[in-house]
């Protein structure tokens, strides 16, 4: 209704599981993975479990999308079956013809028959089960059984198992200690954080032919966010229903007052009153909150004054962040923050800006840069032959493109500061900072990287932009070769390269193995990776993968 006045191509928000609209998020590409996982075990089960409207079908149909093609998949939707009713189910899932009445014994017959004829075509079989939650304990102990066929070398079949969280409670029985003990990959799949909420309103709109930012101003994404706790299908309803809101007070984009309205009249009332009433209870709390810091300030300054302590005036004092757990080694004590490095630079050594570490960025390069230019550095580097790619993520992600990146860094002080990485070395990182140079633990680096980054990478020649389905000519060719010798096979050759579905699958295939979106489409981080896995590269690195192979 709303699409031709908002100039859409389709509805963003549909609540249809469509894989063309699956945004992957960090617990998306987890969960992606191991459904993946399921494609190359060696037999038993993996776990996949969230909360209701999470996106655990959605992942589930993208999966069946990017199935090798010699995989064998049994999807089963509807769980509430009896063993004979689960066996015939995946009869008729591989194409085994078993006539009504068949027993248990010739049902299971048939299966492994099947099974020892995929594996002889060198198939890999995987049963799929939605709505795990909902299976009977005497068709879980069939299941089970069903992971008994194999060979010699490895079992016949990879079962996976998708449900709400209570499925954990159910296999945590005593009675099922066998199964559980055959979970070889288990994950649970969370609502999206505040970030990936934005993320996921922009790709959606994207996908439907609208502008970033457009329709739904940051406000108004921060309220979703409140509102739905991140869950991907109440994302859904309420900016379906905030989009026909603004249709029909002719505006143009959402606001907050229309979408709190789209809310209430899709979503529980009780919610809503809830949401308010903790809004109000937080408020209320803070204000207490503040009036109590406000007082612990004022004693902690006269007794500064009263033991002689005073500000250093040379150099701001920084706390150390509380590490997460994941970046703690095992067994590893916290610092105390008396120890702790401190990063940002004295004031003795010049500021840490980033047209400084813009600067430096671009000497590795050899790439000009004028910090007085009008023009931003992407677009100075753009005539260089250089792109820019600006993102937020991980320390994983900055190894995977391999790239010097300038980082945003936070600490107590209220302006930020930035930092040049140029290289990393096992556990180290080494650092431009201001006029410094650093290098410390890569784990200490982190905890106070914001996550933003800035990284550079040169074209290839035949690159001319975005490549998708249809593209054609001398850059899907040498998109083919990049492909073909990442993925292990024989570099295809012909006159007329084109953009077609092996080529996407592969795209696909490639994406995930390096943890990115995986939406077939070569863009600027899928070109990138492929170019640093190129022969042909002689651009900065962070550290030198060809070396680290040969050791290896």
């Amino acid at each position: 209704m709303y699409e031709e006045y908002f100039g859409l191509k389709r509805k963003p928000f549909s609540i249809v599981p469509d894989p063309a609209c699956f945004y992957i998020s960090e617990g998306h590409r987890e969960a992606l993975a191991h459904l993946m996982y399921g494609t190359i075990g060696d037999g038993g089960f993996v776990l996949l479990t969230g909360e209701v409207g999470t996106g655990k079908t959605t992942a589930c149909r993208r999966f069946f999308e990017l199935a090798p093609e010699t995989t064998d998949v049994a999807f089963i939707l509807n769980p509430k079956l009896t063993p004979e009713e689960l066996l015939a189910t995946i009869c008729d899932e591989f194409g085994v013809g078993c006539p009504e009445g068949t027993s248990i014994r010739v049902l299971v017959g048939r299966i492994n028959a099947y099974l020892l004829n995929a594996h002889d075509r060198g198939h890999r079989a995987v049963l799929i089960i939605e709505e795990a939650q909902n299976l009977a304990l005497d068709v879980l102990e069939q299941i089970r059984l069903l992971t008994n066929l194999e060979t010699n070398q490895r079992k016949l079949l990879q079962v996976v198992m998708i449900g709400q969280p209570e499925l954990r409670d159910i296999l945590a029985k005593p009675q099922l200690s066998q199964l559980s003990q055959r979970i070889t990959a288990r994950y649970h799949l969370g609502p999206l954080s505040r970030e990936e909420v934005t993320e996921y309103i922009n790709f959606r709109l994207s996908a439907a032919g609208a502008a970033r930012g457009r329709l739904f101003p940051p406000a108004t994404v921060k309220e979703v966010y409140g509102l739905t706790k991140g869950i991907p299908r109440l994302i859904n309803v309420v900016c379906d229903r905030a989009l026909l809101g603004a249709f029909v007070q002719e505006k143009d984009s959402v606001d907050v007052r229309t979408l709190r309205k789209a809310a209430r009249e899709v979503m529980a009332e009780e919610h809503v009153k809830g949401r308010k009433a903790r809004i109000i209870l937080a408020a209320g709390f803070l204000l207490l909150l503040c009036a109590a810091f406000g007082a612990l300030s004022y004693m902690a300054g006269s007794r500064q004054w009263a033991f002689g302590i005073r500000a250093q005036t040379d150099r701001p004092i920084v706390r150390m962040k509380a590490a997460p757990a994941s970046a703690q080694p095992a067994g590893a004590p916290g610092r105390p923050d008396a120890q702790a490095t401190l990063i940002r630079p004295a004031r003795s050594s010049g500021p840490a800006t980033r047209d400084k570490a813009y600067l430096a960025l671009c000497r590795q390069w050899h790439v000009p840069y004028n910090g007085h230019d009008s023009r931003p550095l992407c677009d100075q580097a753009d005539g260089a032959g250089v792109k820019c790619l600006v993102g937020r993520g991980g320390i994983a992600n900055l190894l995977d493109m391999n790239r010097p990146a300038v980082l945003r860094l936070t600490d107590d002080a209220p302006d930020d500061y930035y930092a040049l990485l140029t290289a990393v070395n096992g556990e180290t990182a080494t650092f431009s900072l201001g006029d410094e140079k650093r290098t410390v633990d890569i784990r200490e680096l982190a905890q106070w990287w914001s996550g933003d980054y800035l990284v550079l990478w040169r074209v290839p020649p035949e690159y001319e932009g975005e490549l998708r389905r249809g593209s054609r000519g001398r850059a899907v060719a040498w998109l083919q070769k990049q492909l073909a010798l990442v993925q292990g096979r024989t570099v295809p050759t012909g006159e007329r390269p084109v953009y077609d579905e092996a080529v996407a699958r592969q795209v696909k295939e490639f994406q995930i193995s390096a943890g990115i979106r995986s939406d077939g489409i070569a863009g600027p981080k899928t070109i990138l990776r492929l170019w640093s896995a190129s022969p042909d590269n002689r651009d900065p690195v962070l550290r030198a993968v060809r070396s680290e192979k040969r050791v290896d």
